[in-house]
C-alpha cells in the first residue's frame, strides 16, 4: 500500500493547522501546566498524534502504528543508548568519590559559580556537541554541574540554554550535511551562511546563560570572562565555517574557548566571589582540601577517556570503518517508501525512506560504553562490580528510556503523517515576513523532533521552494532553518528528559520546561530578526552568501 500525504484534509487551512497542533498542545500542556509525569505526557501526546494522523489526516492505521514503532526504536538507539551509558559513567565516577575531586580541581581554576558554569556548560559542552551531539552535551554537563553542587533545576535548565549556539555544527556537521542532501544547495555555502548567523549568538548566549543564573548584576560583574569565552568561540566558529566547512567547527572552537577562558582566569578574578548561600560552606571545604596531582588526574581520567573516544568515534573515517563491519540496515516493514511527500512541500512527489540503521558498534553510545568500561577498570572496578552498577543504572533510567521512546514515536508520527508539513505551510503564508517566520519554522521543527538534523530534513526542501517563490536567497532560508532550530533545542521534550535524567531529577520535567521556555522563545525571535535584516536591510544583506 502506498499513501500520499494530505496537508489540508479539512479543506480549511486554519482547522487543519489546529488539528496538526493538537499533539504538541497535549504534550507540552500536560507536561508543563498539568504537571503530568513525563512518560505519561509523552504517551498521551503519542496517542493524540495517532488519532489525528488516522482520523483527520487519513493515514492508514497500519502505517501509523508502524511509524510510531519506528520512531520509538530510534529513540532507544541512538538517543537512549547515549543517555544510559553517560549516566553509567557518572555513576561509576560518583561512587568512587571522584566528583568531589573534580569539584576541587575546578574550584582551583575558579571558585566563582558563574565562571564554573561558563566553563563547563558553555565551553566544555560545546566540545561534546561538536563531537557527538544527540543529547550527549546536556547529559555530560548536567551530570558535571550536579557534581559541582548546582541544584537540579539550575543544572538541567542551564545546560539546555548553553547547548544552543553550537548545535547547527554538531556531530561533526551532521545537521548541515543533512540539509544539503534535501536542498541540493552547496554545502560550503550553507556552512558559510550559518557561520554568518550563529557567531553573533555564540557571544550573546554566554551572557544570556550567566544572566539567567545570576541576574543582570551578577552577569555584569564577570563580563570580561564571558566576553573571552564567547569571542574565543565565535571567531573560530566563523573562520572555520566560512573557509573550511562544517565538520570541525565546534570541536576547534570549543577547545579554543576552554583554553582561552582557563588562561584568562589565571590572571583575572572577579571582585566578589559569587556563591549560593546553601553551598558556600561546601565550596570552602572543597577549596581548603588540597588534592594531589595524582588524585586530580585520576578524577579527570574517565572524562578525558570519554572525550577522546567520543571524538574518535565521530570521525567519518573511523565511523565508516566500524560501520562496514558491524552495521545492519533494515527497511522498516510497512513504512519504507510507502509514504510520499507531495508538492508544495517538495518539488515532486517523493517517497519517504524508512531505513533503520542498527549501528550497534559505531553508535556514539557504544563509544561512551567502551569509555565507561575502560574508565571503570582504571578506577579499580572488577567486572562483577561494573555489571552490578550497569544494572543499577538501567533501573534508574528505565522511565526516561520509555519517555524518550514515546517522544520520538510522537515526532515520527507527525512527520510521516504530514502534520509537520501542515504547520510549515501555514508559516509559509506570511509573505514578506517569511524570513522571520521561516526561521521560527526551524525552531518549531527542533521543538517537535528534538534534532536540528531532523528539522532540516523535514523543512529544508520547503524552505528552498518558498524562498525561490518569494525571490529570497534559498541559501539564506535553508541556513535560517538550522540557525533558528538551535534555539528550539532547549525546549524539545527529548532534551528535557535527557537533562532530568542526567541530574537525577526525574518527574520534574515540567519545571524544567517552564524554566527554559521563555528563553527559547526570545532567543529564537532574535535569530529570526537577524535573518529578516539579512534578507532586506543593508548592510546585513551583504552577509548573505550569493
Amino acid at each position: 500500500m502506498n499513501w500520499a500525504q494530505i496537508y489540508d484534509p479539512l479543506n480549511n487551512t486554519a482547522l487543519s493547522t489546529l488539528c496538526a497542533a493538537i499533539p504538541i498542545v497535549v504534550l507540552l500542556g500536560t507536561l508543563g501546566f498539568l504537571h503530568v509525569k513525563a512518560h505519561l505526557a509523552a504517551l498521551l501526546g503519542l496517542a493524540s498524534a495517532l488519532v489525528m494522523a488516522i482520523a483527520v489526516f487519513g493515514m492508514p492505521a497500519g502505517i501509523a502504528f508502524s511509524t510510531a514503532a519506528y520512531g520509538a526504536t530510534y529513540g532507544l538507539l541512538p538517543i537512549g543508548w547515549i543517555i544510559l551509558n553517560v549516566i553509567y559513567l557518572y555513576q561509576l565516577s560518583n561512587d568512587r568519590g571522584d566528583f568531589a575531586v573534580m569539584r576541587g580541581s575546578i574550584t582551583g581554576i575558579t571558585r566563582d559559580r558563574r565562571l564554573q558554569l561558563l566553563l563547563v556548560a558553555f565551553s566544555f559542552g560545546a566540545f561534546f556537541e561538536g563531537a557527538s551531539g544527540f543529547g550527549t552535551p546536556v547529559a555530560v554537563t548536567g551530570a558535571m554541574l550536579i557534581g559541582l553542587g548546582f541544584s537540579p533545576l539550575a543544572a538541567s535548565g542551564l545546560s539546555l540554554i548553553a547547548n544552543t549556539a553550537p548545535v547547527a555544527f554538531g556531530a561533526l556537521g551532521t545537521p548541515l550535511i543533512a540539509l544539503q542532501a534535501v536542498t541540493a544547495l552547496d554545502l560550503y555555502d550553507l556552512s558559510a551562511m550559518v557561520g554568518r548567523q550563529l557567531p553573533i549568538f555564540s557571544i550573546i548566549v554566554p551572557f544570556w546563560l550567566i544572566a539567567a543564573f545570576a541576574g543582570l548584576r551578577g552577569m555584569a560583574a564577570v563580563w570580561p570572562a564571558i566576553l573571552v569565552a564567547g569571542v574565543s568561540f565565535a571567531v573560530p566558529q566563523f573562520l572555520i565555517s566560512n573557509f573550511h566547512g562544517p565538520w570541525l567547527v565546534d570541536v576547534v572552537a570549543a577547545v579554543v574557548s576552554m583554553a582561552a577562558l582557563t588562561l584568562w582566569l589565571r590572571f583575572w578574578k572577579p571582585r566578589e566571589l559569587w556563591q549560593l548561600e546553601e553551598d558556600a560552606t561546601t565550596q570552602a571545604v572543597a577549596a581548603d582540601r588540597r588534592y594531589t596531582s595524582r588524585e586530580t588526574v585520576r578524577a579527570w581520567v574517565p572524562w578525558l577517556i570519554l572525550s577522546v573516544l567520543v571524538f574518535v568515534w565521530g570521525l567519518p573515517q573511523i565511523r565508516a570503518l566500524i560501520d562496514g563491519a558491524s552495521t545492519i540496515r533494515v527497511a522498516w516493514p510497512g513504512l519504507h517508501n510507502v509514504v510520499s511527500r507531495v508538492p508544495p512541500v517538495v518539488a515532486a512527489a517523493t517517497p519517504e525512506p524508512a531505513i533503520f540503521v542498527f549501528n550497534w558498534l559505531s553508535a556514539t553510545g557504544s563509544g561512551i560504553l567502551i569509555a565507561a568500561i575502560i574508565a571503570g577498570f582504571t578506577m579499580g572496578y572488577s567486572p562483577r562490580q561494573l555489571a552490578r552498577t550497569y544494572w543499577r543504572t538501567l533501573k534508574l533510567v528505565r522511565f526516561s528510556l520509555l519517555t524518550i521512546a514515546a517522544m520520538l514515536a510522537l515526532g515520527y508520527t507527525t512527520r510521516y503523517s504530514g502534520m509537520d508539513a501542515t504547520l510549515g505551510l501555514t508559516f509559509a503564508l506570511t509573505g514578506v515576513l517569511y524570513p522571520f517566520f521561516g526561521t521560527m519554522l526551524g525552531w518549531l521543527g527542533v521543538a517537535l523532533t528534538g534534532s536540528d538534523t531532523s528539522s532540516n530534513v523535514l523543512f529544508g526542501s520547503l524552505q528552498r521552494i518558498t524562498a525561490e517563490q518569494l525571490d529570497l536567497s534559498p541559501t539564506l532560508m535553508a541556513a535560517a532553518n538550522s540557525s533558528g532550530g538551535v534555539m528550539g533545542k532547549m525546549i524539545d521534550a527529548q532534551s528535557i528528559v535527557v537533562a532530568s535524567t542526567a541530574t537525577r531529577w526525574y518527574g520534574h520535567e515540567g519545571d524544567i520546561l517552564r524554566y527554559v521556555f521563555l528563553h527559547s522563545i526570545v532567543l529564537a525571535c532574535l535569530v529570526s530578526l537577524l535573518v529578516l535584516l539579512q534578507a532586506y536591510v543593508f548592510p546585513f544583506t551583504e552577509m548573505v552568501v550569493r
